[in-house]
């Protein structure tokens, strides 16, 4: 439990900490062009105090805390990413209550918190336990980033986490199973032809709409939970033409092994029998834990939610969702995704979070951190 000195600390710095969340809002960082983000993150940390901060080729900002060769490390993280286009600063408002801005809480306050334990144990000069301690700023979670950011973390340090943490969304809720995908990319092509005089040429958006309603005909696997989704259709030329091609970006996911593998033989059949091209562009694993490694997930689940429901008073709801945490779990390593405010809207431009959620939402992260501490 956080020290009464450590409580009225993170209270008094509250407005400081309100402050960097609204310069981090504002910094446009779509997926792959996470740049300004980037820089931003890599230099507060070193202009408070935090030595050997870098920057991977992926983008990526770390910085390890007491990380030594001979032993394991924890990782906390957040995503740098948002999920809209804007390249111009993103508009930000406020009023007594709440503080709106697309992203807001997907995930710029969770990576303010990221930034602020990692100066919280360099000030202080905690030392972990048994591990050393790597903050993470990674990229490309949301959307076609296909987790690309936390892969190259577990590329670099490969056999050597021990434990993981992202902090993503809101505190109400942990995620406590992880949903795996597959998305394609997916085209009919066909002879196409005049509207009027090819008449009865093979339309390649007839051929597509075929593929989509024999989808959404199809029975899901039972056991856990699966989905599938067409998200854009694209193709013709003109009121007046046979279109000669038709794409559509597509995807699964489920919650359970079976599932994702049920699904994806379900997609690649149906691919084949309306005879339509297709590319996969993004695929993140479901988990594959073993016995001692599901052990401890729950241990660090339920650890998570006593720290919640002693700061805020109310326990939170175990959710399965797609996050930074499916690349650890498909490697066997326990993980978990914890939110540190209250808001809603997320992936909208109304998206907003409740001021009084700040330090509370801190307070988790903070405590989560210190768990790993010594001094705590």
């Amino acid at each position: 439990m956080l020290s009464e000195i450590y409580r009225n600390e993170i209270k008094a710095q509250a407005p400081e900490a309100l402050q960097l969340l609204e310069t981090i809002a504002q910094i446009p960082s779509p997926s792959w062009h996470e740049e300004k983000r980037t820089e931003f993150c890599k230099k507060w940390l070193e202009d408070n105090g935090c030595e050997g901060v870098y920057v991977d080729d992926e983008l990526n900002v770390i910085y390890p805390y007491c990380v030594t060769d001979d032993k394991p490390v924890v990782i906390f993280a957040a995503h740098t990413d948002v999920v809209f286009p804007d390249t111009e600063r993103l508009h930000l408002k406020e009023d007594a209550q709440r503080v709106y801005c697309p992203g807001i809480y997907d995930d710029s306050v969770n990576l303010a918190n990221v930034l602020l334990a990692a100066r919280f144990v360099t000030q202080h000069q905690l030392k972990p336990k048994d591990c050393g301690i790597l903050f993470v700023c990674d990229t490309c979670e949301e959307g076609m980033g296909n987790l690309v950011g936390i892969r190259k973390i577990f590329e670099a340090y490969a056999g050597r986490v021990k434990e993981f943490y992202t902090f993503d969304l809101i505190y109400g809720e942990v995620v406590d199973r992880a949903v795996g995908s597959g998305r394609f990319k997916v085209t009919a092509r066909t002879e196409g032809g005049h509207s009027y005089l090819a008449f009865g040429h093979e339309n390649a958006i007839q051929k597509m709409a075929a593929f989509i309603q024999e989808l959404y005909r199809t029975q899901l696997p039972d056991g856990g939970k699966a989905t599938y989704n067409i998200g854009t259709i694209n193709g013709g030329t003109s009121v007046n033409t046979i279109a000669q091609e038709c794409t559509v970006l597509c995807e699964y996911r489920a919650d359970t092994g079976r599932g994702m593998r049920v699904m994806d033989r379900l997609f690649r059949r149906l691919f084949e029998k309306y005879g339509l091209e297709f590319e996969v562009i993004g695929m993140r694993p479901g988990e594959n834990l073993n016995s001692a490694a599901k052990a401890r997930r729950l241990e660090m689940i339920e650890q998570a939610e006593r720290i919640i429901e002693e700061i805020t008073g109310s326990r939170p709801e175990r959710v399965s969702s797609s996050t930074d945490c499916n690349i650890p779990l498909s490697l066997g390593i326990p993980a978990i995704c914890v939110g540190t405010c209250e808001g809603s809207g997320a992936h909208t431009r109304e998206e907003y979070l409740e001021k009084s959620s700040l330090v509370p939402g801190r307070m988790i992260a903070t405590e989560l951190v210190l768990n790993y501490c010594k001094c705590n």
